[in-house]
Protein backbone atom coordinates (compact mmCIF):
# COMPACT_ATOMS: atom_id res chain seq x y z
CA UNK A 1 0.00 0.00 0.00
CA UNK A 2 3.14 2.27 0.82
CA UNK A 3 4.83 1.17 -2.21
CA UNK A 4 1.36 2.44 -4.50
CA UNK A 5 1.13 5.51 -2.49
CA UNK A 6 4.60 6.51 -3.18
CA UNK A 7 4.50 5.97 -7.05
CA UNK A 8 1.63 8.13 -6.81
CA UNK A 9 2.96 10.89 -5.31
CA UNK A 10 4.42 13.72 -7.71
CA UNK A 11 8.31 13.40 -8.74
CA UNK A 12 9.23 17.59 -9.44
CA UNK A 13 9.96 19.46 -6.54
CA UNK A 14 6.94 21.97 -7.30
CA UNK A 15 4.71 18.97 -7.39
CA UNK A 16 5.70 17.82 -3.78
CA UNK A 17 5.89 21.70 -2.63
CA UNK A 18 2.21 22.03 -3.96
CA UNK A 19 1.18 18.65 -1.91
CA UNK A 20 2.66 20.05 1.03
CA UNK A 21 0.70 22.92 0.44
CA UNK A 22 -2.99 21.71 -0.41
CA UNK A 23 -2.74 18.88 1.90
CA UNK A 24 -2.96 20.76 5.07
CA UNK A 25 -5.20 23.55 3.58
CA UNK A 26 -7.86 20.57 2.68
CA UNK A 27 -7.53 19.25 6.04
CA UNK A 28 -8.18 22.22 7.83
CA UNK A 29 -11.03 23.01 5.71
CA UNK A 30 -12.71 19.62 6.79
CA UNK A 31 -11.87 19.52 10.31
CA UNK A 32 -13.23 22.81 10.61
CA UNK A 33 -16.36 22.40 8.65
CA UNK A 34 -17.27 18.99 10.20
CA UNK A 35 -15.92 20.04 13.63
CA UNK A 36 -17.60 23.73 13.98
CA UNK A 37 -20.03 24.19 11.29
CA UNK A 38 -21.96 21.17 11.71
CA UNK A 39 -21.86 21.01 15.15
CA UNK A 40 -21.76 24.69 16.19
CA UNK A 41 -24.60 25.52 13.46
CA UNK A 42 -26.81 22.47 14.37
CA UNK A 43 -26.61 22.99 17.83
CA UNK A 44 -27.44 26.76 17.59
CA UNK A 45 -30.09 25.91 14.75
CA UNK A 46 -31.94 23.09 17.33
CA UNK A 47 -31.99 25.44 20.63
CA UNK A 48 -33.47 28.10 18.11
CA UNK A 49 -35.72 25.96 16.50
CA UNK A 50 -36.91 24.55 20.03
CA UNK A 51 -37.73 28.51 21.16
CA UNK A 52 -39.74 28.39 18.10
CA UNK A 53 -41.56 25.21 18.90
CA UNK A 54 -42.86 26.59 22.36
CA UNK A 55 -44.61 29.77 20.67
CA UNK A 56 -46.39 27.07 18.18
CA UNK A 57 -47.45 25.24 20.83
CA UNK A 58 -49.33 28.41 22.36
CA UNK A 59 -50.67 29.34 18.55
CA UNK A 60 -52.07 26.08 17.87
CA UNK A 61 -53.45 26.20 21.32
CA UNK A 62 -55.02 28.98 21.05
CA UNK A 63 -57.08 28.70 17.25
CA UNK A 64 -58.20 25.79 18.97
CA UNK A 65 -59.46 27.28 21.84
CA UNK A 66 -60.67 30.80 19.70
CA UNK A 67 -59.41 30.93 16.06
CA UNK A 68 -59.40 35.06 16.46
CA UNK A 69 -57.50 34.87 19.80
CA UNK A 70 -54.96 32.86 17.89
CA UNK A 71 -54.31 35.65 15.08
CA UNK A 72 -54.32 38.05 17.68
CA UNK A 73 -51.55 35.72 19.18
CA UNK A 74 -49.94 35.18 15.60
CA UNK A 75 -49.55 39.21 14.99
CA UNK A 76 -47.76 39.57 18.61
CA UNK A 77 -45.53 36.45 17.78
CA UNK A 78 -44.78 38.17 14.02
CA UNK A 79 -46.35 35.06 12.51
CA UNK A 80 -48.27 34.71 9.86
CA UNK A 81 -51.36 32.63 10.22
CA UNK A 82 -53.86 31.32 7.52
CA UNK A 83 -56.94 29.61 8.48
CA UNK A 84 -57.66 27.89 6.32
CA UNK A 85 -54.79 27.14 4.68
CA UNK A 86 -53.48 28.72 1.21
CA UNK A 87 -51.06 25.63 0.05
CA UNK A 88 -51.41 21.96 0.35
CA UNK A 89 -48.20 19.66 0.59
CA UNK A 90 -48.09 16.18 1.71
CA UNK A 91 -44.34 16.43 1.85
CA UNK A 92 -41.80 18.40 3.05
CA UNK A 93 -39.47 20.75 1.05
CA UNK A 94 -36.00 21.19 1.53
CA UNK A 95 -32.64 22.45 -0.51
CA UNK A 96 -30.11 19.44 -0.40
CA UNK A 97 -27.20 21.57 0.45
CA UNK A 98 -29.43 23.15 3.63
CA UNK A 99 -27.83 21.79 6.51
CA UNK A 100 -29.48 23.74 9.04
CA UNK A 101 -32.97 23.27 7.34
CA UNK A 102 -33.22 19.41 7.92
CA UNK A 103 -32.35 20.13 11.67
CA UNK A 104 -35.16 22.57 11.68
CA UNK A 105 -38.21 19.86 10.02
CA UNK A 106 -36.45 17.23 12.13
CA UNK A 107 -37.05 19.03 15.22
CA UNK A 108 -40.42 20.52 14.31
CA UNK A 109 -41.78 17.43 13.61
CA UNK A 110 -40.83 15.81 16.93
CA UNK A 111 -42.10 18.50 18.72
CA UNK A 112 -45.12 18.98 16.94
CA UNK A 113 -47.27 15.74 16.13
CA UNK A 114 -50.06 17.54 14.19
CA UNK A 115 -47.15 19.42 11.63
CA UNK A 116 -48.23 17.87 8.35
CA UNK A 117 -45.22 19.35 5.62
CA UNK A 118 -42.50 22.16 6.26
CA UNK A 119 -41.69 24.44 3.25
CA UNK A 120 -37.84 25.78 3.26
CA UNK A 121 -37.58 26.12 -0.49
CA UNK A 122 -40.18 28.63 -1.87
CA UNK A 123 -39.44 31.14 -0.07
CA UNK A 124 -35.55 31.00 1.31
CA UNK A 125 -36.24 34.14 3.91
CA UNK A 126 -39.24 32.29 5.84
CA UNK A 127 -40.24 28.40 6.74
CA UNK A 128 -44.16 27.45 5.51
CA UNK A 129 -45.70 24.86 8.13
CA UNK A 130 -48.66 22.84 7.25
CA UNK A 131 -50.86 22.05 10.62
CA UNK A 132 -53.82 19.47 10.50
CA UNK A 133 -56.10 20.92 13.16
CA UNK A 134 -59.74 20.16 14.17
CA UNK A 135 -60.45 23.70 12.00
CA UNK A 136 -59.28 22.81 9.43
CA UNK A 137 -55.41 22.91 7.71
CA UNK A 138 -53.55 25.63 8.67
CA UNK A 139 -51.14 27.38 7.48
CA UNK A 140 -48.17 29.61 9.23
CA UNK A 141 -45.13 31.14 8.07
CA UNK A 142 -42.15 32.20 9.87
CA UNK A 143 -39.35 34.42 9.78
CA UNK A 144 -36.42 31.91 8.71
CA UNK A 145 -33.74 33.90 10.87
CA UNK A 146 -35.96 33.11 13.91
CA UNK A 147 -35.18 28.96 13.60
CA UNK A 148 -31.53 29.37 12.29
CA UNK A 149 -28.58 30.90 12.29
CA UNK A 150 -27.86 33.90 9.27
CA UNK A 151 -26.04 33.05 6.37
CA UNK A 152 -24.65 29.89 7.85
CA UNK A 153 -22.51 29.02 4.99
CA UNK A 154 -20.39 32.84 4.71
CA UNK A 155 -17.89 30.93 6.90
CA UNK A 156 -17.27 28.48 4.96
CA UNK A 157 -17.38 30.87 1.48
CA UNK A 158 -14.62 32.97 3.35
CA UNK A 159 -12.73 30.51 4.72
CA UNK A 160 -12.38 28.28 1.31
CA UNK A 161 -11.67 31.81 -0.78
CA UNK A 162 -9.02 33.07 1.73
CA UNK A 163 -7.71 29.26 1.76
CA UNK A 164 -6.97 29.82 -2.22
CA UNK A 165 -5.70 33.52 -1.86
CA UNK A 166 -3.28 32.43 0.92
CA UNK A 167 -2.47 28.89 -1.70
CA UNK A 168 -1.50 31.56 -4.74
CA UNK A 169 0.91 34.09 -2.18
CA UNK A 170 2.40 30.86 -0.48
CA UNK A 171 3.41 29.62 -3.84
CA UNK A 172 4.47 33.04 -5.57
CA UNK A 173 7.29 32.86 -2.41
CA UNK A 174 7.66 28.82 -2.60
CA UNK A 175 8.41 29.28 -6.22
CA UNK A 176 11.41 31.56 -5.44
CA UNK A 177 13.20 29.65 -2.95
CA UNK A 178 13.09 26.66 -5.24
CA UNK A 179 14.11 28.51 -8.37
CA UNK A 180 17.31 28.82 -7.15
CA UNK A 181 17.13 24.56 -6.59
CA UNK A 182 15.93 23.66 -10.37
CA UNK A 183 18.61 26.31 -11.98
CA UNK A 184 21.29 24.71 -9.35
CA UNK A 185 20.03 21.03 -10.37
CA UNK A 186 20.34 22.25 -14.30
CA UNK A 187 23.89 23.46 -14.13
CA UNK A 188 24.89 19.68 -12.33
CA UNK A 189 23.23 17.93 -14.91
CA UNK A 190 24.68 20.67 -18.28
CA UNK A 191 28.13 19.58 -16.31
CA UNK A 192 27.67 16.20 -16.17
CA UNK A 193 27.12 15.33 -20.34
CA UNK A 194 29.87 17.97 -20.54
CA UNK A 195 28.28 21.19 -21.04
CA UNK A 196 28.83 24.66 -19.32
CA UNK A 197 25.80 26.62 -18.18
CA UNK A 198 25.93 30.21 -16.84
CA UNK A 199 25.43 29.94 -13.12
CA UNK A 200 25.03 32.21 -10.42
CA UNK A 201 23.89 31.80 -6.28
CA UNK A 202 20.84 32.33 -6.01
CA UNK A 203 18.24 31.79 -3.34
CA UNK A 204 18.21 30.90 0.39
CA UNK A 205 21.62 31.19 2.55
CA UNK A 206 21.89 26.68 2.20
CA UNK A 207 21.11 27.16 -1.44
CA UNK A 208 24.11 29.40 -2.10
CA UNK A 209 26.33 27.48 -0.01
CA UNK A 210 25.34 24.95 -2.03
CA UNK A 211 25.69 26.56 -5.14
CA UNK A 212 28.89 28.17 -4.29
CA UNK A 213 30.53 24.95 -3.58
CA UNK A 214 29.09 23.39 -7.04
CA UNK A 215 31.08 26.33 -8.61
CA UNK A 216 34.06 25.86 -6.94
CA UNK A 217 34.23 22.16 -7.74
CA UNK A 218 33.56 22.75 -11.06
CA UNK A 219 36.08 24.66 -11.84
CA UNK A 220 38.98 22.44 -9.81
CA UNK A 221 37.63 19.94 -12.13
CA UNK A 222 38.32 22.06 -15.16
CA UNK A 223 41.29 23.45 -13.81
CA UNK A 224 42.52 20.12 -13.08
CA UNK A 225 41.68 18.37 -16.19
CA UNK A 226 43.46 21.09 -18.02
CA UNK A 227 46.79 20.69 -16.01
CA UNK A 228 46.79 16.86 -16.83
CA UNK A 229 46.19 18.21 -20.68
CA UNK A 230 48.79 20.72 -20.49
CA UNK A 231 51.20 18.64 -18.31
CA UNK A 232 51.13 15.29 -20.65
CA UNK A 233 51.26 17.59 -23.84
CA UNK A 234 54.36 19.30 -22.38
CA UNK A 235 55.56 15.27 -21.81
CA UNK A 236 54.77 13.99 -25.22
CA UNK A 237 56.79 17.24 -26.88
CA UNK A 238 59.72 16.58 -24.86
CA UNK A 239 59.61 12.43 -25.97
CA UNK A 240 58.92 13.33 -29.46
CA UNK A 241 62.35 15.26 -29.75
CA UNK A 242 64.56 12.11 -28.81
CA UNK A 243 61.76 9.82 -30.58
CA UNK A 244 63.01 11.45 -33.75
CA UNK A 245 66.21 12.23 -33.19
CA UNK A 246 66.45 8.30 -32.59
CA UNK A 247 64.52 7.69 -36.12
CA UNK A 248 67.09 10.02 -37.77
CA UNK A 249 70.08 8.52 -36.45
CA UNK A 250 68.49 4.90 -37.34
CA UNK A 251 68.17 6.09 -40.85
CA UNK A 252 71.45 6.66 -41.48
CA UNK A 253 72.42 3.21 -40.26
CA UNK A 254 72.58 0.62 -42.93
CA UNK A 255 69.31 -1.37 -43.39
CA UNK A 256 69.80 -4.99 -41.85
CA UNK A 257 66.90 -7.09 -38.79
CA UNK A 258 68.16 -4.70 -35.84
CA UNK A 259 68.00 -1.44 -37.57
CA UNK A 260 64.51 -2.35 -38.66
CA UNK A 261 63.56 -3.58 -35.37
CA UNK A 262 64.60 -0.58 -33.60
CA UNK A 263 62.48 1.70 -36.17
CA UNK A 264 59.82 -0.91 -35.18
CA UNK A 265 60.40 0.10 -31.75
CA UNK A 266 60.41 3.95 -32.52
CA UNK A 267 57.22 3.61 -33.74
CA UNK A 268 55.55 1.73 -31.36
CA UNK A 269 57.02 4.29 -28.75
CA UNK A 270 55.66 6.98 -30.56
CA UNK A 271 52.45 5.43 -30.92
CA UNK A 272 51.99 5.02 -27.34
CA UNK A 273 53.00 8.82 -26.57
CA UNK A 274 50.23 9.73 -28.75
CA UNK A 275 47.75 7.49 -26.91
CA UNK A 276 48.46 8.26 -23.89
CA UNK A 277 47.86 11.74 -24.98
CA UNK A 278 44.17 10.86 -26.65
CA UNK A 279 43.81 9.76 -23.59
CA UNK A 280 44.56 12.25 -21.04
CA UNK A 281 43.30 15.20 -23.45
CA UNK A 282 40.02 13.04 -23.14
CA UNK A 283 37.27 15.79 -24.71
CA UNK A 284 38.11 18.71 -22.51
CA UNK A 285 39.76 21.38 -25.25
CA UNK A 286 36.61 20.74 -27.27
CA UNK A 287 33.65 23.08 -27.52
CA UNK A 288 30.21 21.20 -27.50
CA UNK A 289 28.44 22.23 -30.82
CA UNK A 290 25.09 20.85 -32.21
CA UNK A 291 25.83 18.28 -35.20
CA UNK A 292 24.24 15.88 -37.07
CA UNK A 293 24.45 12.59 -35.14
CA UNK A 294 23.29 10.51 -38.46
CA UNK A 295 26.01 12.23 -40.68
CA UNK A 296 28.63 11.65 -37.84
CA UNK A 297 28.25 8.39 -38.08
CA UNK A 298 28.04 8.01 -41.55
CA UNK A 299 31.25 9.71 -41.90
CA UNK A 300 33.46 7.35 -39.40
CA UNK A 301 31.82 4.22 -41.02
CA UNK A 302 32.73 5.94 -44.49
CA UNK A 303 36.33 6.46 -43.70
CA UNK A 304 36.86 2.60 -42.45
CA UNK A 305 35.48 1.30 -45.41
CA UNK A 306 37.98 3.26 -47.55
CA UNK A 307 40.67 2.21 -45.38
CA UNK A 308 40.05 -1.54 -46.27
CA UNK A 309 37.82 -2.16 -43.14
CA UNK A 310 34.72 -4.47 -43.43
CA UNK A 311 32.58 -2.11 -41.54
CA UNK A 312 29.14 -2.11 -42.68
CA UNK A 313 26.21 0.83 -41.13
CA UNK A 314 23.01 -1.37 -40.38
CA UNK A 315 20.54 1.06 -38.88
CA UNK A 316 20.27 4.92 -38.63
CA UNK A 317 22.39 6.10 -40.90
CA UNK A 318 18.65 8.21 -42.82
CA UNK A 319 18.09 9.53 -39.52
CA UNK A 320 17.88 13.47 -39.32
CA UNK A 321 18.60 14.71 -35.99
CA UNK A 322 20.54 17.37 -34.30
CA UNK A 323 22.95 16.80 -30.61
CA UNK A 324 24.84 18.58 -29.07
CA UNK A 325 28.16 17.13 -27.88
CA UNK A 326 31.97 17.52 -28.83
CA UNK A 327 32.11 16.36 -32.38
CA UNK A 328 35.63 14.99 -32.39
CA UNK A 329 35.41 13.38 -29.14
CA UNK A 330 32.86 11.14 -30.23
CA UNK A 331 34.29 10.36 -33.61
CA UNK A 332 37.42 9.48 -31.73
CA UNK A 333 35.22 7.39 -29.28
CA UNK A 334 33.53 5.75 -32.37
CA UNK A 335 36.92 5.12 -34.00
CA UNK A 336 38.11 3.30 -31.38
CA UNK A 337 35.50 0.74 -30.96
CA UNK A 338 35.24 0.34 -34.53
CA UNK A 339 39.21 -0.57 -34.81
CA UNK A 340 38.53 -2.79 -31.94
CA UNK A 341 35.99 -4.75 -33.33
CA UNK A 342 38.38 -5.20 -36.57
CA UNK A 343 40.98 -6.05 -34.62
CA UNK A 344 39.67 -8.96 -32.73
CA UNK A 345 37.00 -9.47 -35.76
CA UNK A 346 36.52 -10.11 -39.51
CA UNK A 347 33.97 -7.63 -39.64
CA UNK A 348 32.12 -5.22 -37.97
CA UNK A 349 28.77 -3.41 -38.16
CA UNK A 350 27.30 0.10 -36.53
CA UNK A 351 23.71 0.93 -35.64
CA UNK A 352 22.45 4.12 -34.30
CA UNK A 353 19.22 4.59 -32.08
CA UNK A 354 17.91 7.90 -31.23
CA UNK A 355 15.53 8.60 -28.07
CA UNK A 356 14.07 11.42 -26.83
CA UNK A 357 16.75 11.15 -23.73
CA UNK A 358 19.85 9.23 -25.41
CA UNK A 359 21.59 8.98 -28.49
CA UNK A 360 22.64 4.63 -28.67
CA UNK A 361 25.93 4.45 -30.80
CA UNK A 362 26.04 0.06 -31.22
CA UNK A 363 28.97 -1.37 -32.76
CA UNK A 364 29.44 -5.59 -32.68
CA UNK A 365 31.88 -7.57 -34.22
CA UNK A 366 32.22 -11.56 -34.99
CA UNK A 367 35.32 -11.47 -32.80
CA UNK A 368 35.66 -14.16 -29.36
CA UNK A 369 33.82 -11.06 -27.25
CA UNK A 370 34.63 -10.34 -24.03
CA UNK A 371 33.34 -12.75 -21.09
CA UNK A 372 30.83 -11.44 -18.75
CA UNK A 373 33.45 -11.17 -15.74
CA UNK A 374 35.82 -9.50 -17.42
CA UNK A 375 34.05 -6.53 -19.43
CA UNK A 376 34.51 -3.84 -15.97
CA UNK A 377 38.01 -4.59 -16.42
CA UNK A 378 38.49 -4.06 -19.86
CA UNK A 379 37.34 -0.16 -19.47
CA UNK A 380 39.78 0.59 -17.44
CA UNK A 381 42.89 2.29 -18.03
CA UNK A 382 45.65 0.34 -19.45
CA UNK A 383 43.77 -2.91 -18.59
CA UNK A 384 44.23 -5.30 -21.98
CA UNK A 385 42.82 -8.95 -21.97
CA UNK A 386 44.69 -12.09 -23.21
CA UNK A 387 43.94 -11.53 -26.75
CA UNK A 388 44.69 -7.96 -26.33
CA UNK A 389 48.60 -8.99 -25.32
CA UNK A 390 48.40 -11.01 -28.42
CA UNK A 391 51.48 -8.91 -30.56
CA UNK A 392 49.73 -10.69 -33.51
CA UNK A 393 46.68 -9.29 -33.20
CA UNK A 394 48.09 -5.63 -33.25
CA UNK A 395 47.67 -5.36 -29.47
CA UNK A 396 47.49 -1.63 -28.25
CA UNK A 397 48.11 -0.76 -24.51
CA UNK A 398 44.74 -0.75 -23.24
CA UNK A 399 43.08 2.69 -23.93
CA UNK A 400 40.76 2.39 -26.80
CA UNK A 401 37.79 1.23 -24.68
CA UNK A 402 39.21 3.22 -21.66
CA UNK A 403 39.25 6.80 -23.84
CA UNK A 404 35.81 5.48 -25.36
CA UNK A 405 34.56 5.19 -21.91
CA UNK A 406 35.71 8.39 -20.66
CA UNK A 407 34.15 10.31 -23.37
CA UNK A 408 30.58 8.56 -22.81
CA UNK A 409 30.80 9.92 -18.94
CA UNK A 410 31.83 13.16 -20.30
CA UNK A 411 28.58 13.31 -22.41
CA UNK A 412 26.82 12.32 -19.05
CA UNK A 413 26.37 8.70 -20.79
CA UNK A 414 28.08 5.24 -20.70
CA UNK A 415 30.06 2.83 -22.16
CA UNK A 416 27.90 -1.26 -22.36
CA UNK A 417 29.85 -4.16 -22.95
CA UNK A 418 27.96 -7.54 -24.07
CA UNK A 419 27.28 -9.98 -26.59
CA UNK A 420 26.46 -9.53 -30.14
CA UNK A 421 22.89 -11.54 -31.27
CA UNK A 422 24.09 -10.74 -34.89
CA UNK A 423 27.51 -11.49 -35.49
CA UNK A 424 28.10 -13.51 -31.82
CA UNK A 425 31.10 -11.48 -30.63
CA UNK A 426 31.44 -8.18 -28.81
CA UNK A 427 28.50 -5.50 -28.88
CA UNK A 428 29.90 -2.23 -27.29
CA UNK A 429 27.29 0.63 -27.18
CA UNK A 430 28.36 4.23 -26.84
CA UNK A 431 25.43 5.97 -24.71
CA UNK A 432 25.09 9.39 -24.81
CA UNK A 433 22.74 11.86 -23.44
CA UNK A 434 20.61 14.34 -25.26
Amino acid sequence: MFARLKAMMPRGLYGRAALILIVPIVTIQLVVSIGFIQRFYENVTLQMTQGVVVELRLLLGAVAAEPGEGRKMAQALEFTLALPAEWQATADASTVWDLSGRVVIRTLHQALPGLVAADLQSDPGAVRLLFATARGPLAVTVDRHRVSASNPHQLLVLMILTSILMTIIAYLFLRNQIRPITKLAEASEAFGKGRHLPYRPRGATEVRAAGSAFLEMRARIERQIEQRTLMLSGVSHDLRTPLTRLRLGLAMVPEDEDSAALLADVADMERLVDEFLAFARGDAMEEAETVDVAALVRRVVENAQRAGQAVVLRDGGDADATVRLRPAAVVRALENLVGNAIRYGSRAEVALTLTDRVVRIAVEDDGPGIPKGRRDEAVLPFARLDLARDPNRGGGVGLGLAIAADIALSHGGSLRLGQSDALGGLKAELVLAR
